[in-house]
């Protein structure tokens, strides 16, 4: 049987994370701790958490990871440092196109550590807009990747039409693959309805899941359109109206709550964690290694509804992975390997 197939499609970019006792009120100029120069991007850091996720011995490699995206040509930090990272994660970047007009895109990130590690980001799109634009271009690149019965993971940094083009491309079923998309961020317009139909996995943190909410308000009754819904309010919306199969919602330090369109719901914990440290990549960890064992399970043809007896191992696990990037600085080098966790 062939590797599980996972091609993620989304935004690379170089992170420049300053970390402060405290973030400075405006006009104010504080001396901060220390910088750091990293690899990042929504896409890239879920495609190096599926690499990673994939490796439960540091020879063995259990699933085959593609990262779909674009940067600047000639950048040397996607040639000393972005491209290096992805590949000695185990993921594939022959999908990866430089782009002559566009500079790679770069996130600024501001890590409050006398606030637990929150952060801020600034995030400059680049080549993830400028190289993205073209729904037809992005599916040219996948063509030599054998996503029949794969997974295909997507987010929200790259143009809102490429997205919903694409959307709809791998939720045809004619398509044959499965689509896990994290919201993240919501753009401004929201996500038609229509656009999520047939979506596996729909995986959100608690303010992607209020935003989202937007979605589904033709369906709310007035006492839910004035409130903050729990999740186990919002995920049957997904499930009846989009014919989504698989909601998760991410609750940071309160765990996940997870449900299936087949009435499998519940609430998995968090991992303990000694020390937050950086909290900026733990969702990306949670995507990509949920995305891992998703990707296993579709391997093998079985029927969606049976991954309802596994749901619950994958997300106890994706947090496990999510709580060992917190301990750590950085974004996609806090990733742990499988075999670390």
């Amino acid at each position: 049987m062939a590797p599980p197939q996972i091609c993620v499609i989304g935004s690379l970019n170089i992170d420049f994370v300053t970390y402060t006792p405290r973030c400075p009120d405006a006009g104010e100029t504080l001396t901060a701790s220390s910088l750091a120069i990293s690899a990042g991007g929504k896409g890239a850091n879920q495609a190096v958490a599926c690499g990673r996720a994939s490796f439960a011995a540091r020879d063995s490699q259990e699933a085959a990871v593609s990262m779909i995206g674009a940067v600047g040509a000639g950048d040397p930090y996607y040639a000393a440092l972005l491209r290096p990272t992805l590949e000695g994660s185990g993921v594939s970047t022959k999908g990866i196109q430089e782009k002559t007009d566009s500079q790679t895109g770069s996130a600024t990130i501001i890590v409050d550590e006398g606030a637990g590690g929150e952060n801020r980001i600034l995030f400059v799109p680049g080549a993830n807009y400028t190289g993205m634009d073209k729904v037809d271009a992005v599916l040219a690149t996948t063509q030599d990747i054998h996503l029949d019965q794969g997974v295909v993971v997507m987010q929200g940094e790259i143009p809102r039409a490429t997205t919903l083009g694409l959307m709809k491309h791998f939720n045809d079923p004619a398509c044959r693959s499965h689509l896990i998309f994290n919201p993240a961020p919501v753009f401004t317009e929201g996500i038609p309805l229509p656009a999520l139909a047939g979506t596996s996995v729909l995986a959100m943190n608690e303010t992607e899941a209020v935003l989202m909410t937007q979605s589904v308000a033709e369906y709310l009754r007035p006492d839910q359109a004035t409130a903050e819904l729990k999740p186990e309010e919002l995920a049957p919306l997904f499930h009846q109206h989009a014919k989504v199969h698989i909601v998760l919602i991410t609750l940071g330090a309160k765990g996940a709550y997870f449900s299936t369109a087949t009435g499998k719901q519940g609430f998995a914990p968090s991992a303990a964690v000694e020390k937050v440290v950086d909290t900026t990549a733990a969702g990306d960890t949670f995507v990509g290694y949920f995305a891992t064992a998703f990707a296993k399970f579709v391997a093998t043809g079985a029927a969606l509804e049976e991954f309802d007896a596994q749901i619950e191992t994958a997300v106890r696990r994706a947090n496990v992975a999510a709580a060992g990037c917190v301990q750590r600085k950085g974004a996609m080098q806090s990733i742990p390997f499988a075999y670390e966790i």
